[in-house]
């Protein structure tokens, strides 16, 4: 079944606003200048979205869908779960998904400080990974979530990409053996 026109457009306005925020962060979001960058106005986008709060959380689905899609092609294409692990980090570390990361990991601030703005994101986010680390033991998954965290976490403020890499190499050699 095909979309409506207005699905459609309001598909098309989500889509920018997620890419409009991955650049510039929830921090400062203001309707006008978002409405401005995504080719629309204020008005539409509350017509779409019912306020900017509604918006916000529309964007943060949005952007974790995309984060979900791609861990499930991973998942699919690698069988054991060191080669999703090596897979992971290298597909989470690209360049391409830096936004998307920076945006994820200022949602999980602001939710650890106002769990209600973004109902069930901490939970959900845990159990993203736990989902994409199915076959780890409990330890092992628990470990790759916090050590992923804290690599990416690395390499959004350093850049440093080759010491990084060859830390989580070694990571997962000791999570996983040689």
């Amino acid at each position: 079944m095909s979309r409506t026109a207005d699905e459609a457009r309001r598909a098309e306005l989500l889509d920018r606003a997620v890419d409009y925020v991955c650049r510039v962060g929830l921090a400062d979001l203001s309707l006008r200048p978002l409405a401005r960058a995504i080719g629309s106005s204020p008005r539409v986008l509350l017509y779409y979205f019912g306020s900017k709060e509604s918006l916000v959380v529309e964007i943060v689905r949005r952007g974790r869908a995309r984060q979900r899609a791609m861990m499930a092609e991973l998942k699919c294409a690698v069988n054991s779960p060191k080669e999703v692990a090596r897979a992971l980090w290298r597909e989470w570390s690209k360049p391409e998904w830096e936004p998307l990361t920076r945006l994820s990991f200022e949602v999980y601030t602001l939710a650890l400080n106002d769990p209600s703005r973004f109902p069930g994101f901490l939970e959900s986010s845990v159990k993203e990974w736990l989902d994409a680390l199915k076959g780890c033991t409990a330890t092992q998954a628990t470990m790759l979530i916090a050590g992923f965290r804290g690599f990416l976490l690395d390499l959004l403020a350093t850049h440093d990409r080759a010491r990084i890499d060859r830390a989580v190499k070694r990571w997962l050699e000791a999570v996983y053996g040689p």
